[in-house]
């Protein structure tokens, strides 16, 4: 667009400070003549830009020359700065370069203090594949097709439109609307398998999305939990659970005190613990668990002996 191409044009004056016709139509691929009406335009709206001939001449702007930037607050400026930092794993178009022309004009080299990374460690290749793809399809507005688990351990093939992608409670969702069950599901991103491309697209205006809504589960029934954890697991006390349900004890042990849902999801998460952990109540959370671990126990006797 005219208005991006003006813009940067006074961005490569105030960075290089002298340039050529020709090498500004060769760096905007457009012609000589583009270029040259676009510098009437800016010298025409008052940016003090001038030409000179000969040999050494150019095109170039005054070197007192500053863009005025005070309609924009320091908080602000900070605001767009982060805004822009953080999407930059996304690979949006152009973003790296608007970011560098935006630290020029407000005079800000150091803000790299945010770095996104959309993948879990250990799976930064496979995450960041099934996120270009899906953000591929939002933007083209193109139809995918994947494999997904429930919570339970099923497994569907859905059909959808994919509409946004949204960062909750330490997980990535895809708003969607399911062609399956012709209705608006969220899916959990980590749960989607062997996402593809359809050359099916859909019109936006005819697909709008629908007030948030939950995962594409059962919501489950909470339990209330009272938990003892051992000293040792600290860093993952405080990874798992809100401050304010944690005591700590003068012997550095840990009361928690808070709401699950329990389906098999609980069990596993509490299994991962080990021994670090001790139910305080419920009391059947804590028979059911044994019981798990009886049979795990069992498991691993028959392939030992």
């Amino acid at each position: 667009m005219k208005i991006n191409r003006l813009f940067e044009i006074v961005h490569l004056l105030l960075t290089k400070k002298s340039t050529t016709a020709n090498e500004l139509a060769e760096h905007f691929e457009v012609s000589k003549r583009t270029i040259l009406r676009d510098i009437d335009a800016l010298a025409s709206s008052g940016i003090p830009i001038y030409t000179t001939q000969g040999k050494g001449g150019g095109i170039a702007i005054l070197d007192n020359f500053i863009l005025d930037k005070t309609a924009i607050s320091e908080e602000e400026q900070n605001q767009i700065l982060f805004a822009l930092q953080s999407v930059l794993p996304t690979q949006y178009t152009d973003v790296d370069s608007t970011l560098s022309k935006l630290r020029s004009l407000f005079q800000k080299e150091d803000t790299n203090w945010i770095e996104v990374d959309f993948s879990r460690w250990g799976n930064t290749v496979p995450d960041k594949e099934r996120f270009e793809t899906l953000k591929t399809a939002i933007l083209k507005k193109q139809a995918i097709a994947f494999t997904y688990a429930g919570s339970y351990g099923e497994t569907t093939d859905r059909t959808v439109y994919p509409l946004k992608l949204v960062f909750k409670s330490k997980a990535w969702y895809l708003d969607a609307y399911c062609l399956s069950r012709q209705d608006y599901r969220t899916f959990k991103i980590n749960r989607i398998f062997s996402v593809d491309l359809l050359p099916d697209c859909f019109a936006e205006q005819k697909i709008k999305l629908s007030p948030r809504s939950a995962p594409d589960i059962t919501p489950p029934k909470m339990i209330h939990l009272v938990l003892k954890f051992v000293p040792s697991v600290a860093y993952r006390i405080y990874d798992e659970f809100d401050k304010k349900d944690v005591m700590i004890h003068d012997d550095g042990s840990f009361t928690v005190i808070t709401d699950f849902p329990e389906d098999s999801w609980l069990y596993g998460f509490l299994l991962s613990f080990g021994a670090a952990v001790r139910i305080i109540e419920p009391k059947r959370v804590a028979e059911n668990l044994l019981s798990q671990m009886n049979e795990i126990k069992a498991l691993y006797d028959e392939i030992i002996t």
